[in-house]
């Protein structure tokens, strides 16, 4: 899916924290806590200057000391609550699967017996690939176009979703109805240029992959698995040829593309739309949204011309790829060497429980996310995040009014979509009804494929109906955040809102630098370069004047510029463009985020504490949150996949368009982070 309040006093975050809770006044006051700076000493470098590599000053020492775990492609801030949330999530899940008090079609039945599922590791391995009996026979079946496009469509309800990914979400030109969408997909490496790109490095990967592919056919039997994986090598290439790249994928304007179901047939002779349809029990739907055109005409085509002998090799291994992880050890043991060794650089598979853990939370991630909720989430937590939230408002509305660039008429449109902005922070105000799954403790495949059926049935049944505003497209337990532009939302899900992110025993200053950025960066999203082409309703419309469209992309042509030339491995650059949303957001966010740490502080200086100023604390606690270190084959992935840069770059790339910082810590030529007044980027 792309997915991807208002105003209030502005106060001192901790004094509205802790007038949340305040005691009734007595005789007897009570004496002030002493705030802590919020810096973790420990992590830094003084060896490194923090006006020559913020980023490595503050985070030196953790740097040389932290090695990744064997079972992690990279680690970092993220990643240690992350840790920390899925150890919650190990005890929910084994104490529900432990309990003799599980009532059948409870929710501790549900999650209790799906985890102990995938932990049979004896029963798993004397089915086999029987779980599987049902779907290879239907794959055999397979002969004619139409029964092509009938199983990719029922690939859909099965969690598996190839060639083509179908979703129902609300409509981006209509905001107050759903509609369904079909994306790209069908590759089994990350992306494209893994099937495209020259480089020997590429290149060497395309042969493990094209072993990987042989080796899981042999595993499961199948004859001549050899020949059988260059065929469906060769497929997989024609499809990335037909795709978009990630870069072309991020333009809104250009992927809406609404059809009604006879104009998507003249579109992709080849394709049975409503085969498709039937397949994935959606014979209702008549309009869809196809977000790349020339791809979908190229895959009828190729669903045509290619042989059903050819598809039938496709999908077998894709079903056996999808499902590798739920079947005997010696699909998981493949599956790990490629999809974890090759690709990421992880050199141990992850325990079983952790595996078994995601896979709860990615089936039924929020019936997991009610009880963490319930454990581990102070209610309290939304009121304190109600007020920060208010003063970032706050803060970005006085930025609007004062962004010297634009002019009134856009000015105002911009405001007018900040003031529609809906805030959702910890968990949702109603859950997700899976009362229609049935969870068996014999049978985790099943209960995959089952709760995935009623994850589709849901947004199917969505269709003609209201838009459900309380719906989340994460889990509480996620340590995370995200904006979506249709619904003009922001969500901070309860994990994010731990230390370094937000430290309620901490001084304004590192929160405001922290969690007080990733709420600017994610009410920036609404107007970074995709974000902007959405109004305040949520829909997808022009509402910008050309003088001020053509300010905005000279501005952001120059942080695509900037993030071009750096460089995290020899030969390896970021990609400004595919990471322009988010260095957009990164950008912005800071600087509203200081703009409102400033207002908070209601024209007085913050105290000095431990030796750092309040500005200090303000950007040691930005890049505190950024530390992070990765595999080279991680790394990769993520320059080719990710609209995220790399934490080192989001970090000290935001720094040195702010001159803020540069007061902050003396900043003068020749310092590895000055830029000279005109060298700096301003967008909002």
């Amino acid at each position: 899916m792309k997915p991807l309040i208002v105003s209030a006093v502005s106060l001192t975050l901790f004094a509205s924290l802790a007038a949340c809770g305040r005691a009734p006044e007595t005789e007897s006051k009570a004496v002030a806590p002493v705030l802590t700076s919020g810096v973790i000493q420990g992590n830094i470098e003084p060896s490194v200057r923090p006006q020559d590599d913020f980023y490595k000053h503050i985070n030196g020492k953790w740097l040389a000391t932290t090695e990744i775990p064997a079972d992690r492609s990279n680690y970092g801030t993220f990643t240690a609550l992350s840790d920390a949330a899925e150890a919650n999530l190990r005890t929910i899940l084994e104490d529900a699967a432990a309990s003799p008090e599980r009532t059948p079609g409870s929710d501790a039945q549900r999650i209790g017996d799906f985890f102990a599922s995938f932990m049979d590791e004896a029963g798993i391995e004397a089915k086999g690939l029987g779980p599987l009996g049902q779907e290879l026979k239907a794959i055999d079946a397979l002969s004619t176009p139409a029964d092509i496009a009938r199983y990719i469509g029922h690939t859909q309800r099965i969690g598996i979703s190839e060639p083509i990914g179908f979703y129902v979400a609300i409509d981006e030109r209509n905001a107050d109805s759903y509609v369904s969408y079909v994306v790209q997909n069908g590759l089994g490496m990350p992306d494209r240029d893994y099937y495209l790109a020259k480089e020997p490095k590429q290149v060497e990967t395309r042969k493990k992959y094209r072993a990987y592919v042989r080796d899981l056919l042999a595993a499961a039997e199948v004859k001549d698995a050899d020949a059988a994986a260059t065929r469906i090598l060769a497929l997989e290439t024609r499809m990335a040829d037909a795709q978009w790249t990630r870069v072309q994928n991020r333009d809104v304007e250009k992927t809406y593309n609404r059809y009604e179901l006879a104009a998507a047939g003249k579109l992709t002779p080849g394709l049975d739309w409503p085969a498709f349809l039937d397949g994935a029990a959606a014979g209702k739907v008549t309009t869809i949204i196809v977000s790349q055109p020339t791809f979908f005409t190229k895959l009828g085509l190729m669903i045509k011309a290619v042989p059903a002998s050819q598809w039938r090799e496709y999908f077998r291994f894709k079903l056996l790829n999808a499902y590798a992880p739920y079947l005997p050890q010696r699909f998981v043991d493949l599956d790990f060497e490629f999809n974890g060794r090759t690709l990421s650089g992880t050199t141990e598979i992850k325990p079983r429980w952790k595996r078994g853990v995601a896979t709860v939370e990615s089936a039924v991630g929020d019936l997991v996310g009610k009880r963490y909720v319930e454990l581990y989430f102070k209610p309290e937590a939304k009121q304190r995040m109600d007020q920060l939230v208010g003063n970032l408002m706050q803060a970005y509305s006085a930025g609007i009014t004062t962004l010297e660039w634009m002019t009134p008429e856009t000015r105002e449109a911009a405001r007018t979509k900040l003031g529609s902005f809906t805030t959702k922070i910890g968990y949702p105000d109603k859950w997700k009804d899976w009362s229609t799954l049935e969870v068996h403790r014999d049978d985790v495949l099943g209960n995959v494929q089952r709760a995935a059926a009623v994850e589709h049935d849901r947004g199917l049944g969505r269709l003609g109906g209201p838009i459900d505003k309380t719906d989340w497209l994460m889990t509480p337990q996620t340590v995370n955040a995200y904006y979506y532009p249709p619904a003009n939302e922001i969500v901070f899900p309860a994990a994010i809102l731990q230390p370094p992110f937000f430290d309620v025993t901490a001084d304004d200053a590192v929160n405001y630098g922290a969690i007080g950025a990733v709420i600017g960066h994610e009410i920036s999203h609404g107007f970074d370069d995709q974000g902007r082409h959405y109004d305040g309703t949520g829909n997808l419309r022009e509402w910008w004047t050309d003088a001020d469209d053509k300010e905005f992309r000279k501005r952001t042509a120059g942080l695509v510029a900037q993030y071009n030339a750096f460089s995290p491995l020899p030969t390896l650059t970021v990609n400004g463009e595919l990471t322009l949303g988010e260095n957009i957001a990164d950008l912005s966010g800071l600087t509203v985020a200081y703009r409102a740490y400033r207002l908070s502080l209601q024209g007085k200086e913050a105290p000095v504490i431990d030796g750092y100023t309040g500005d200090q604390r303000f950007f040691i606690g930005w890049a505190q949150v950024w530390a992070r270190k990765y595999r080279d084959d991680d790394m990769r992935r993520r320059i080719l996949t990710d609209p995220h840069s790399p934490s080192e770059y989001r970090a000290n790339g935001v720094l040195v368009n702010m001159p803020e910082f540069e007061a902050a810590f003396g900043l003068k030529q020749g310092d590895g982070l000055y830029r000279k007044p005109d060298g700096r980027i301003k967008i909002w």
